[in-house]
């Protein structure tokens, strides 16, 4: 006959175990080893996230970015300071679309992958999991850049305000081999609206003032130490890309300046002469002439 002790102990075991199926599981740790890229992944339903293993990379390279010369220049140095151990920005690209923005963060990791650089990508709907990720890598060697593509918020979404806290606005010290680079098609990151231009004031002196709602707006972005703008592509510029594409993927100098009229017809079709519509057009032609 049992005692009432240990009656009492075995409810008690009981109903812990119902509480830690309830309880979410710290994140597991991947294997280092396996990938320079992962995922934050988690399944439908909820529960703990984890890291997924990137195996195939894009293989883009830096020089493979045309015509983006200056942001390039910058995102690669400040990389470089990063991998280095030096100081370095969190870093917002923003601007036309199909400009290079995701390529060149993919770029910089083929580049600095060798010399300890880990990419992360995290979407929109897990930037919550943000303090649970930086737990995750934080005191390993590599240098870690949290990966936000395509970022943008509505009014009052949750993602905003995680966001914002693992910037520049936690209790906790940022970590030191942590960096969030995100790309957006918004400068702000939220939609702007023809109401938002009636909260700005004038003082005494004739200085225009923000209101509270734009001044909101804005905090986000300004928290990246690092803007760098993208803007659609001129004409012979993206025949350029055009040719550097068609030249890659095996076309013979003859082929690449008959592909010139095409090329242009193309991006009239869909109305946009940017770095992805000429890489589109490319493999395209490629694939039937070269």
């Amino acid at each position: 006959m049992t005692t009432p002790l240990e009656q009492f102990l075995t409810r008690a075991e009981a109903l812990l175990a119902r509480v830690e199926a309830v309880l979410p599981a710290a994140p597991r740790e991947p294997d280092w080893r396996l990938a320079h890229a992962f995922r934050w992944r988690k399944r439908s339903g909820g529960g703990a996230g984890h890291l997924q293993a990137v195996s195939h990379l894009a293989p883009i390279a830096l020089d493979d970015l045309q015509h983006i010369g200056p942001q390039k220049e910058q995102i690669e140095q400040n990389t470089r300071q990063f991998v280095q151990g030096k100081p370095a920005n969190n870093v917002l690209l923003t601007g036309a679309r199909g400009t290079g923005k995701s390529s060149l963060i993919k770029a910089c990791l083929n580049q600095f992958g060798a010399q300890g650089l880990r990419l992360i990508e995290v979407d929109k709907a897990d930037l919550a999991d943000l303090p649970d990720i930086v737990d995750l890598v934080a005191g390993r060697p590599e240098r870690f850049v949290i990966f936000c593509d395509d970022l943008s918020f509505e009014e009052g979404e949750s993602g905003y305000k995680a966001l914002k806290v693992a910037l520049d606005g936690s209790i906790a010290a940022q970590s030191d081999n942590v960096l969030i680079y995100a790309t957006s098609n918004r400068r702000h990151l939220m939609p702007e609206r023809m109401s938002d231009n009636s909260s700005y004031r004038h003082d005494e002196d004739g200085d225009l003032h923000p209101g509270e709602t734009v001044e909101e707006k804005i905090s986000l972005s300004e928290r990246f130490g690092l803007w760098l703008s993208f803007y659609p592509f001129k004409q012979d510029d993206y025949l350029a890309i055009v040719a550097h594409w068609l030249a890659t993927l095996g076309c013979t100098p003859v082929q690449i300046e008959a592909a010139r009229a095409d090329a242009l017809r193309w991006a009239l079709q869909r109305g946009s002469r940017s770095g992805r519509v000429a890489w589109q057009f490319a493999k395209d032609y490629a694939g039937k002439h070269a």
